[in-house]
């Protein structure tokens, strides 16, 4: 037995639809729309007052009006009771009043009375508009299954519109069925339905429900597409949810995209970053191009009073440290009252990156012996190899009380770098990592550095076997012999890497100016400046020519194919220098990145150039931050 009772027969509330009762109303316009503003805002009781002393309107607001508060109040029989006498006074129902009295079908569990309704909508000729085949897929979907409310939306004329699609996917999320809820949002997209942000943060709980990442990516494209990538995060109020897609574009390396996310967060969703938000951001200011963004956000902390925590120290720091600046690294660490062993780690990695291991080592002898741990030992080690301190780097792996592959490269790292190659390959054969890459690349660093030619060969050989799909490897092998004069070797290893269809790496160096990356590849001359960057470089060189200094080609060890057939003023590092040059005033620092480690003659020319300009560089490859000033560099020639 149905919950409403409903006692006129629906054949004869739809004939009393198409029969006009002629009523005499003169309402005035003021009374009137008072009288309206009082059926919304009062009681219940003061309600039913205002619409009894009201004349019989023909008007379908008054009557939606009483309707939803009846709805409102969870009181359906009377909002039944009214929807009858709106019909049997000849008041024709709007696109408005189904709605609201199909809800009423829906939440009273009468799917008859609803069937009813919907027999109505067909006769008046609404059921295609959108609110009512909303209010008939919700109908159906709660009472009679997604079928039934898959059938609504099938044999609707007007599928262009989102409403209906995204009720019945919400239908399908809340029936379990989230696999139906993408298959149907995939289908809106086929069709060109329209997209809104409300139908893609509905499927995109689906993927969620699905742990469906490959779906979840499809719908993110299908978002930016449309211009509606980051609407999907305006629904969501809180710092939470905003830093946890931040999160996952910093995490991608999608950084613009977290900066943006990030901006727009603050700007439009007026939510004010939390410790966590901004923790979670600076990561991608870690670098020198983002130096700019990292500090106005350290700025905004400030100015904005946001509480700092030391997570966000810690990110304060290691942003500082890996953009170039150390010295306000330095000065976050020691500014901070309380100090967590991250804060010590980063820190002392910072002072190893820019050439002060010996300060990473200092530094490392105050931590607290509580809050040491293996990661603490792996920074001990790199500080030791920076600084080639092999007794305190010694001293250190044998605390270790369970070394790992880390640590034991690292002390392969240090004792190569000191030159004492015996006792690398002892300690090697001791822990039985001869064939680990790390540890070869160790050794062929040591290599580089001594001018050990043939152990090196051999290396690169071991190196090449046990990568064999790495291109750069194959690379370093013919720069080998190229350097050796075997030039038909090294054709031949290059003629390897085709065969193999491997793709060798391209080295790109850029420098960030006036709020512009300038990207510069070996041989440039695409940039607008390209003949006064040419001419600069050519300008110094005579300079330096002047002052004794000799090209000393040297790429025995070198994994660029491309830099060593270039002359050496047109390698990517020296022209984003040059560019730095001629762009900034005297004085300035210059601050180049390099995706490749940087070559020998480079890093010769840089430092005669920073002693002939009175001018620091700041050259940062994948190892570390060169510091060239006064002729010198920063890395004492351990790179």
């Amino acid at each position: 037995m149905d919950v409403i009772s409903f006692s006129m027969p629906p054949v004869s509330i739809l004939d009393n639809v198409n029969t006009p009762i002629n009523y005499n109303l003169h309402i005035g316009a003021n009374r009137y729309n008072s009288r309206i503003c009082a059926l919304k805002t009062r009681e219940l009781a003061s309600t039913h007052q205002v619409f009894d002393e009201m004349p019989l309107s023909t008007d379908s607001l008054v009557w939606n009006t009483v309707i939803q508060t009846h709805l409102a109040n969870l009181d359906y029989s009377k909002a039944v009771t009214t929807y009858h006498g709106m019909l049997s006074r000849g008041v024709r129902p709007d696109r408005h009043t189904l709605p609201r009295i199909l809800s009423v079908s829906r939440l009273s569990g009468s799917l008859s009375l609803g069937k009813q309704l919907h027999g109505q909508a067909v006769k008046l000729g609404v059921n295609n508009d959108v609110y009512v085949t909303g209010g008939l897929i919700q109908l159906y979907g709660n009472l009679d299954g997604v079928d039934a409310a898959k059938w609504v939306l099938d044999n609707s004329e007007k599928k262009m519109s989102s409403v209906s699609w995204t009720l019945l996917a919400k239908l399908y999320i809340k029936q379990n069925k989230p696999a139906l809820a993408v298959d149907l949002f995939n289908q809106m997209v086929e069709v060109g339905a329209e997209i809104d942000a409300v139908s893609l943060t509905t499927v995109i709980s689906a993927c969620v429900v699905l742990k469906s990442l490959k779906d979840g990516r499809n719908i993110h494209q299908t978002a930016r597409k449309h211009g509606l990538e980051f609407d999907l995060l305006m629904p969501l109020r809180d710092a939470i949810s905003w830093t946890s897609v931040i999160q996952g574009y910093v995490k991608n390396g999608q950084i613009n995209e977290g900066f943006k996310l990030f901006r727009k967060m603050i700007t439009e969703a007026k939510i004010k970053p939390d410790a966590v938000s901004i923790s979670s951001i600076l990561p991608a200011c870690a670098r020198m191009a983002a130096l700019k963004t990292g500090r106005e956000i350290h700025g905004y902390l400030i100015r904005n009073v946001v509480p700092i925590n030391v997570k966000v120290e810690n990110a304060l720091i290691d942003m500082y440290a890996k953009s170039g600046w150390l010295e306000y690294a330095s000065m976050v660490f020691s500014r901070m009252k309380s100090k967590d062993v991250v804060s010590w780690t980063v820190m002392i990695s910072g002072y190893s990156l820019h050439g002060r291991g010996d300060l990473g080592v200092e530094l490392f002898k105050k931590i607290p012996k509580i809050d040491i741990d293996e990661i603490s030992y792996v920074t001990a080690l790199f500080a030791c190899c920076t600084a080639c301190m092999v007794e305190e780097g010694m001293h250190y792996f044998n605390c270790i009380k369970s070394p790992k592959l880390v640590h034991c490269a690292l002390m392969v790292t240090l004792l190569s770098r000191a030159g004492k190659f015996d006792e690398a390959r002892a300690f090697i054969e001791e822990r039985s990592v001869a064939r680990q890459t790390e540890v070869v690349r160790a050794l062929i660093d040591g290599c580089r550095i001594h001018k050990n030619l043939s152990t090196g060969k051999r290396l690169i050989e071991q190196l090449c076997d046990l990568e064999p799909l790495n291109a750069d490897n194959y690379i370093m092998m013919s720069n080998w012999y190229a350097q050796s004069g075997k030039h038909d070797a090294s054709a031949v290893w290059r003629q390897t890497i085709r065969d193999m269809d491997l793709t060798p790496k391209i080295a790109y160096s850029w420098i960030e100016f006036r709020n512009k990356v300038h990207v510069f590849r070996t041989g440039d001359v695409s940039h607008p400046r390209s003949e006064r960057i040419y001419w600069e470089l050519e300008c110094l060189m005579k300079n330096l020519e002047g002052e004794g200094f000799s090209w000393k080609p040297d790429f025995s060890f070198h994994d660029v194919d491309e830099e060593r057939e270039c002359v050496p003023i047109g390698h990517s590092e020296l022209l984003a220098i040059s560019f730095g040059l001629i762009s900034t005033r005297s004085g300035t620092t210059v601050r180049v990145t390099k995706n490749h480690r940087v070559c020998h003659s480079c890093h010769e020319v840089a430092k005669y150039i920073s002693k002939v300009v009175s001018r620091e560089i700041i050259l940062k490859d994948p190892n570390c931050f060169h510091h060239f000033k006064d002729g010198s560099c920063s890395c004492q020639e351990l790179y």
